[in-house]
């Protein structure tokens, strides 16, 4: 069963952001555009840069009304501990969001479950709280913040302009396609 429109489920999570412990529910994330951005662990290898990458780009996420969430399984405290001490980490401003129950990575369905970690996965969802895009890669497989943004921006598109559909590799300002029986084989 595909998740792609489908209503996130409800949560209430702890996190740490920016020298707080603050709670995070799935009402936090209607309203806007989110990303929830699973990873397996802190203090770990492949992680860090993937969470730096997020940091990197953080001021275009919030340009494009876009609040960015990373989860794993690690607790708050861990969160604050590795923000604390790894330079990497420090400099993230958007909300780590603990997950030891292990209830929000079930709900997304990306936790392994003899590991007790979560599997590398990105939900964008809508302000209405609908699920627009997943990526889930393989461990060692890190992701790209640029491509990511460049996917909101496009589901972002469609969503303001029905009708319209963004083609691969499709950047903002290109030109859209309109689905219609004329289109059909001349692509």
């Amino acid at each position: 069963m595909s998740v792609i429109n489908s209503e996130i489920k409800p949560f209430k999570a702890l996190a740490f952001q920016q020298g707080e412990f603050i709670e995070v529910t799935d009402q936090s994330l209607k309203g806007k555009w989110s990303v929830l951005f699973f990873y397996p662990a802190d203090f770990t290898f492949v992680c860090p840069t993937e969470l730096e990458d997020l940091a990197d780009n953080y001021a275009e996420f919030k340009k494009l009304g876009v609040e960015v969430y990373s989860v794993s399984t690690d607790t708050h405290f861990s969160h604050k501990a590795w923000h604390d001490t790894s330079p990497a980490i420090g400099k993230i401003e958007y909300p780590m969001i603990a997950d030891p129950t292990h209830a929000l990575s079930r709900n997304f369905d990306v936790l392994i479950e003899d590991a007790g970690i979560a599997d590398r996965g990105t939900f964008v969802i809508d302000p209405q709280g609908r699920i627009q895009i997943v990526e889930i890669t393989a461990g060692g497989v890190g992701r790209d913040a640029k491509e990511l943004l460049r996917k909101i921006r496009a589901a972002q598109y469609v969503a303001a302009h029905p009708g319209e559909v963004c083609p691969a590799k499709w950047q903002e300002g290109q030109k859209t396609l309109a689905p219609s029986l004329d289109l059909v084989g001349k692509i």
